[in-house]
């Protein structure tokens, strides 16, 4: 678990959110910050954010009061190649972090890798090469090395801890259906055994983690549950048929039971959408219920979905505050933009 010093908040805004789903000024000086984080995803895409990139990790070093760094998924657009040799560029960017980096892999740089202009791999094969590159040893950090606790030895990558009383999950959740399309990149007509057998069991291990963070939260009174993710379970900008997002119902249904019975309030970070959004997937009355078939509601979790690939000019900064909120976050942009 994160055992880092308490900062105090002191930066300008671009856009703020409360914990709803309008964006308005959360007035991030109302009340004092225990503790700060960033949350980034879906870079770097293209030649020009690579270049980009360093500078990119310099300014959030540069932030005093950041104290970890989530990154949630999608190293490489979509239509590059997955090699190995890219894996490990990125990887001594992230090295970089001057504080504790927890990546959660996304479907770019694994999923999707049976695309002919991703290189015609098996994705099953790259998905042990991001595990080898990112992940040599279970339970510490990228970025700067910290303990954390990795739920099973055998997902080095779904990850749990507790700070300033938060509770945290980072899971390992990818678009393209949590990797149960068919990889047609490389000949195959139906799902591969050995593609259905992974999901399931990364699934589970996430279904585990998930429920030790609420465990978490009730063994140590903690004041809100945080998940990070890459997958968007609930994009808004279009309408999929349920075949397309039915490996996600597990998750949901999970979501939904844990955030219940937790009293506090629940918030889930992802990417993959690209476009910053906030909202409450799982209200009362949201499509997203009868679309995956859930029973109950969940009004305390709210969605954060950070900006990325061509709209990646900004970072989040996450802030865990004294009010009823618990975390306000912000939008910073970029002093470097890529070109």
């Amino acid at each position: 678990m994160f055992r880092s010093a308490i900062a105090v908040i002191g930066s300008s805004v671009l856009v703020a959110s409360v914990a709803g789903p309008a964006v308005a000024d959360c007035h991030p000086g109302k009340h004092t910050a225990r503790y700060s984080f960033a949350v980034i995803g879906d870079l770097p895409y293209g030649e020009a954010q690579i270049k980009a990139l360093p500078s990119w990790i310099d300014q959030i070093n540069a932030d005093p009061d950041v104290r970890l760094v989530q990154h949630v998924g999608d190293i490489k657009n979509g239509s590059t190649r997955c090699d190995t040799s890219y894996f490990r560029m990125i990887k001594s960017q992230f090295d970089r972090f001057a504080d504790p980096l927890v990546y959660s892999p996304g479907d770019n740089e694994w999923t999707d890798c049976h695309r002919a202009n991703n290189g015609s791999y098996n994705p099953l094969e790259r998905l042990a090469a991001v595990r080898q590159v990112f992940f040599p040893k279970a339970g510490v950090t990228n970025g700067r090395p910290q303990h954390i606790d990795s739920i099973n030895r055998s997902f080095p990558e779904i990850v749990t801890w507790n700070k300033a009383k938060v509770s945290f999950a980072a899971l390992h959740v990818v678009g393209s259906n949590d990797d149960l399309n068919v990889w047609d990149g490389i000949g195959k007509t139906t799902q591969t055994p050995a593609q259905v057998s992974e999901q399931k069991a990364r699934m589970n291990a996430n279904l585990k983690a998930l429920r030790a963070a609420f465990a978490d939260a009730k063994k140590h009174r903690s004041r809100a549950v945080s998940i990070s993710m890459q997958a968007d379970m609930f994009d808004p900008t279009y309408d999929v048929p349920w075949a397309n997002d039915s490996a996600f119902k597990p998750l949901v249904e999970e979501l939904v039971k844990q955030s219940n019975a937790f009293r506090g309030p629940v918030y889930l970070f992802n990417g993959d959408s690209h476009v910053y959004n906030t909202d409450k997937p799982l209200a009362a009355g949201s499509k997203w219920l009868s679309f995956y078939g859930v029973t109950g509601s969940a009004d305390n979790l709210t969605r954060v979905t950070v900006d990325g690939s061509s709209n990646n000019a900004d970072w989040l900064k996450v802030r865990v505050v004294d009010g009823p909120q618990v975390l306000t976050w912000q939008r910073v942009p970029y002093t470097v933009q890529a070109h």
